[in-house]
């Protein structure tokens, strides 16, 4: 196969005999690299190589300027936004947000070559338009928003003549500072030939600046475009040469060169659906391997193209060892890097640290970095799991250098540099990044990790370039603000790879491929929104402004896209198009219109081959869960039964016997984590703590209304020290955590005065309270001993009758301490409470004989209720037959219930089966 740049080198040398007095003028620097390779292949001499230029170098050379970069624009226009007369200006932080966007505009304006005056005239009306309302006056607001938009062109012109003063330019201004020394250079040049190469889409000064020297006579131009796409009048990857043909008056006279014949020649495509990104690289690798062992690993003629970025890595790592060379033109993105995630964690440290302290959950995510535990953690010992276990632990929600420091028992100087007191300015945080960078360093040399390493001194190289640029500019005072300068800086970073540009498999973005020809192509991502992109108008210049000044809107974006996708298609002979089947919003949606599109070509889809590569994964229907009882596992049910069941972990078995599994006997709980909030067992053992407390006293005396109001002063003091104990200290609580401080003072508050109530009808006395009680259980068919154990939280008597009582501070309805059917209480978790007294009344009365008790539940969520009693009905529905008395005969039939429930628990046959929750 000859490319298309042999073609046009075969072409040239036959007219003219040599390269001599020629520039080459190339779309990339990329395609510059294969010309001269091509030139060398096709001269039988040495010469001297032609001068060979990208457009945009070309154009710099013929204006004189140097681009600026993008960080140098956007203080420059920042430093011309402050000389406007405005006031109540945005400070660099909020003006960030909107000046890359109009340094875009701008850049479009002068690439376009646009009246400015004209267009921003026009801009000013649209917006003063759009703000029009019945009020005689402007508010102050709506003048400030219109006094700006009639303030852009003299911005314009303040922001350009600040660049002009130190020989430098955006793109735009550099193009239309070309076009106005155009005549200049075409007089010094004009002993030179000047050949265009492989051109498709042009801004206005390209167009100018081409037409301008093709007219000298001295020159010619090639396009690199197929007759099939520029026959066909509606076809969007011919659609800007057919424009330049009736545009264009050189093309009036001379016919188009480097057409090409090649499409609809025979070639294989074949369009390959993938779910998800990874398994895309990992299908591409597949592939590779499958064409390496059929090339003894040599893959010259083949590109891999990405249309996104991101899957350069997980792409590297699938590339198969038969391959013998790999050349990667498009550099790695630094906002990628794993380095990103750890320097841009250190920000937030700072920038979100509150006077008390750091918040946990920053501290948490930048533990969990690698680089976090490269730096902490050593061969004997991991800072960082202390930490993290230390803060979770004593439910730390925000933590000070002193605190973070005393957690860990021994010294740490790492642990100091990343965390320090007070927060640093701008200067004095680029210094820290730099310390740390460093100590980065000689750890992953350590570790022979050479791409890390790579990455990295790319970050020290923009920590310096920031500390450079916070002695220049003084304005960036704030870390948030400064954080915004690195994250730009990272964003236009890329990690370059370098290699043969020539030789063996290569690996390239969509833009890379430009005027270069493969025989083997594998496309990645061919999905809407990624190719062609889709609507995107990060502009200010509304969409009717730009179609009238010729600006190019989202339509002419999808030609390009469009041009660039036939283009690698026209001369290959075997193309892979790869889509992912699995539309993300966020990362392209379903497969892309230019594959429909070419399935629709009569011409072509004879050609096409489309199916699914599915991984080889059987989906088997959701099977319950079962756990069969082998010798082990009763082993460990027997000594939970010595040691004692309780009603919860009974309860618990009742809602879930695989929860009764993990938890009560594998004793498999959930990650500690921190309590942002106080958690309801936390609620829960703060009230109990506190009514212990306050009850203990009164052990053995008749409650009465003196006692317990001289109680309530003693409620703030315990309800504090039990908080501080149980969570943390009143000085720290805020949000929710102080409300529910306060609800725990309201729940107390409101149940003793339900208590001086009930004092003044009934005769109570307290008996006990958080008692521990143990019952062995005469069940011979288990086998062996079992036991219930349990920790009653209160036993009284009210008007001679005993009575047992257990507190919740979650919300309890009667219903469910309400029985009616005995067969249900072991089955149904809705009556778990109900299970939970008879069984406390159960261990209390052992021993007992004639006894009758009632029993009863406190919910401080449904205190209005008063005490809930168990109570055996006649029926479901019943309301008034009602019995609450405890009697030998009710525990008798409870009792059954149980021998049933651990029967079912130690018999071996029966495994633990999951129930839905």
């Amino acid at each position: 196969m000859q490319s298309f740049l042999e073609q046009v080198l075969s072409t040239i040398y036959k007219d003219q005999g040599s390269f001599e007095n020629t520039i080459f003028v190339l779309p990339s620097k990329r395609a510059g690299s294969y010309l001269k390779k091509g030139i060398a292949k096709i001269t039988q001499q040495p010469i001297f190589a032609p001068v060979i230029y990208s457009i945009e170098e070309f154009v710099s050379e013929i204006s004189g300027l140097s681009t600026a970069t993008n960080t140098q624009q956007l203080f420059e226009l920042y430093y011309a936004y402050l000389e406007q007369p405005e006031k109540d200006q945005d400070s660099f932080l909020d003006f960030s947000k909107w000046g890359q966007t109009l340094l875009q505009d701008f850049n479009e304006i002068d690439r376009y070559l646009i009246d400015e005056k004209s267009l921003f005239s026009n801009l000013s009306a649209i917006q003063e338009i759009n703000h029009w309302y019945l009020a005689a006056e402007k508010t102050k607001m709506v003048q400030d928003y219109v006094n700006f938009w009639n303030t852009l062109d003299q911005l314009y012109h303040s922001f350009n003549k600040r660049l002009l003063k130190k020989d430098i330019g955006h793109q735009g201004l550099v193009y239309r500072k070309a076009n106005e020394k155009l005549e200049e250079y075409i007089l010094a040049q004009k002993h030179k030939r000047h050949i265009f190469i492989g051109f498709n889409a042009l801004n206005t000064a390209e167009s100018t600046i081409i037409q301008s020297i093709l007219q000298t006579g001295n020159a010619d131009i090639f396009w690199d475009l197929d007759s099939y796409f520029l026959k066909d009048q509606i076809h969007d990857a011919g659609y800007f040469i057919r424009n330049h043909q009736k545009t264009w008056p050189y093309l009036e006279l001379h016919t188009l060169k480097g057409i090409s014949d090649s499409f609809i020649q025979e070639k294989k495509i074949e369009v390959i659906g993938v779910p998800k990104n990874i398994s895309q690289t990992k299908y591409i690798g597949s592939l590779l391997k499958e064409m390496a062992l059929n090339t003894n690993g040599k893959l010259a003629s083949t590109a891999v193209v990405l249309n996104d970025e991101s899957l350069l890595n997980p792409l590297l790592n699938s590339i198969p060892k038969e391959i013998e060379k790999v050349n990667i033109t498009m550099g790695f993105p630094l906002d990628k890097t794993s380095f990103k995630n750890f320097f841009n964690q250190f920000f937030d440290l700072y920038v979100h640290k509150q006077p008390h302290g750091w918040y946990y959950q920053n501290i948490l995510s930048f533990l969990s970095d690698p680089y976090t535990h490269l730096l902490l953690n050593d061969d004997h010992i991991a800072i960082s799991e202390v930490l993290v276990q230390e803060i979770t632990t004593h439910n730390l929600s925000f933590l000070t250098r002193h605190q973070l420091l005393s957690l860990i028992k021994f010294d740490s100087s790492f642990l100091g540099t990343l965390f320090y007191e007070p927060i640093p300015s701008p200067k004095g945080f680029i210094q820290h990044c730099l310390e740390i960078t460093a100590l980065l360093k000689t750890k992953l040399q350590n570790n022979n990790n050479s791409l890390a390493l790579e990455e990295l001194y790319r970050f020290y190289g923009i920590f310096n370039q920031i500390a450079i640029i916070l002695e220049e500019h003084e304005f960036i005072t704030d870390l948030k603000s400064l954080q915004t300068l690195f994250q730009e800086l990272v964003s236009m970073e890329t990690l370059d790879f370098k290699g043969d540009p020539i030789e063996g498999l290569q690996i390239m973005g969509m833009l890379e491929s430009r005027n270069l020809d493969f025989e083997t192509v594998i496309l990645s991502s061919v999905n809407e929104g990624i190719l062609p992109a889709g609507k995107s108008n990060n502009s200010f210049i509304p969409f009717d402004l730009k179609r009238n000044f010729g600006l190019p809107t989202f339509k002419e974006k999808d030609a390009v896209y469009t041009y660039h996708f036939y283009r690698l298609l026209q001369r290959a002979k075997h193309i892979y198009l790869i889509y992912n089947t699995e539309p993300d919003v966020l990362e392209g949606g379903e497969r892309s219109r230019l594959i429909t599109q070419l399935l629709t070509d009569e011409n072509i889809k004879n050609n096409i081959t489309e199916y699914v590569a599915v991984p080889d994964i059987k989906v088997e229907p959701e099977k319950e869960i079962r756990i069969q009882k082998d010798q082990a596992l009763l082993q460990l049910i027997q000594g939970h039964a010595l040691k004692g069941f309780s009603p919860s972990s009974l309860s618990n078995y009742i809602r879930n016997p695989l929860d009764f599994y993990k938890q009560n006997l594998l004793k498999i709980n959930d990650l500690p984590e921190v309590e942002e909030t106080v958690a309801a067992n936390t609620f829960g053992t703060i009230i109990h703590d506190t009514l212990e407390d306050l009850y203990t006293p009164l052990i053995g005396k008749f409650l009465d209304k003196e006692l317990l109001t001289n109680m309530k002063g003693q409620i703030e003091g315990l309800v504090q020290h039990h908080f501080a104990k149980s969570y943390a200290a009143i000085e720290v609580l805020r949000g929710k955590n102080l409300i529910a401080y306060n609800v725990i003072l309201k729940y107390i508050q409101s149940f003793l005065d339900y208590e001086i109530r009930e004092s003044e009808k009934h005769a109570i006395k307290i008996l006990g309270l958080e008692q521990k009680m143990e019952i062995a259980l005469d069940f011979p068919e288990v086998g062996f001993p079992v036991h219930l154990k349990g920790k009653l939280d209160r036993i009284d008597e009210i008007d001679g009758r005993l009575r047992i009582i257990d507190y919740k501070s979650g919300k309890v309805l009667p219903n469910q301490v309400e029985l009616f059917d005995w067969t249900i209480l072991t089955e149904d978790y809705k009556y778990s409470k109900a299970f939970q007294l008879l069984c406390y009344a159960l261990m209390y009365t052992k021993g007992k004989k004639d006894y009758e008790i009632e029993a009863g539940i406190i919910s401080f969520k449904n205190l209005s209720a008063g005490l809930l009693n168990f109570a055996v009905k006649s029926s479901k529905n019943s309301r008034s037959d009602k019995n609450v008395a405890i009697t030998p005969d009710t525990l008798s039939d409870f009792t059954k219930e149980l021998q049933r429930l651990i029967l079912e628990i130690c018999n071996p046959n029966i495994p633990f089966i999951e129930k839905e929750v």
